[in-house]
């Protein structure tokens, strides 16, 4: 089925709907620095957009387990004291979300991040309403994207057939493939270029807010 006659569209959160980059990564920064990390051995911090925490800090950094849990509380106990200006959403984007419901569309949002936290975010962003199912992880312990992403199109009562997956990482590509379903890959949070998408088989690739419109509802 093509992509526009898909009535389920499960977003991804950070770096797609949410511009939270820069407080995702200058937390990261402040509590690794404080961890013993040199400068020099931070490298590229958007790489920890995306994956799940704790995970995140091995795969990137090359933690143990317990490093990489005790990071991630470090993290959450300095990010989660901030306000909306640390997780705004893309310009645009209540207006995508507001068309997508008006020409009939289901939406979701299937994320890695902690679900309370999710809920938090977007009831800031005063959006909650826009969407039909809101599913972030519920726990660190072997919740994946891949389940919140079935979460939501149980929750709605749709099939593999009804969805289609919105996402700005190649992880988001691979969890919508191993749940049955294609990825629209976006570069407007800059969080990964094109050919990260490309190569992890996104079956098309949105440059703005816009240009993902017209993909959805062509």
């Amino acid at each position: 089925m093509g992509i526009s006659n898909r009535r389920l569209v499960v977003f991804d959160w950070d770096g797609t709907l949410c511009n939270s980059l820069l407080g995702i990564t200058s937390t990261a920064r402040e509590v690794l620095l404080g961890f013993g990390l040199a400068e020099e051995e931070l490298g590229d911090l958007t790489r920890l957009v995306g994956p799940p925490f704790p995970e995140a800090y091995s795969m990137v950094y090359g933690l143990s387990a317990a490093d990489a849990a005790e990071v991630t509380r470090r993290y959450r106990e300095r990010y989660e004291s901030g306000d909306v200006s640390m997780w705004p959403i893309f310009e645009g984007v209540a207006g995508l979300l507001a068309h997508l419901r008006a020409a009939g569309k289901l939406v979701a949002i299937a994320s890695s991040k902690r679900h309370p936290l999710v809920m938090r975010q977007i009831t800031d962003n005063g959006i909650v309403d826009a969407f039909d199912a809101i599913c972030g992880k519920m726990s660190d312990g072997g919740d994946t994207k891949e389940a919140a992403i079935v979460r939501a199109i149980e929750q709605l009562g749709c099939t593999l057939d009804d969805a289609v997956m919105v996402g700005d990482r190649n992880l988001d590509v691979f969890a919508a493939a191993d749940v049955g379903i294609p990825c629209v890959g976006v570069l407007w949070g800059n969080t990964a270029p094109r050919e990260e998408l490309e190569d992890a088989g996104a079956a098309a690739i949105a440059e703005t807010i816009d240009g993902l419109e017209r993909i959805l509802l062509a």
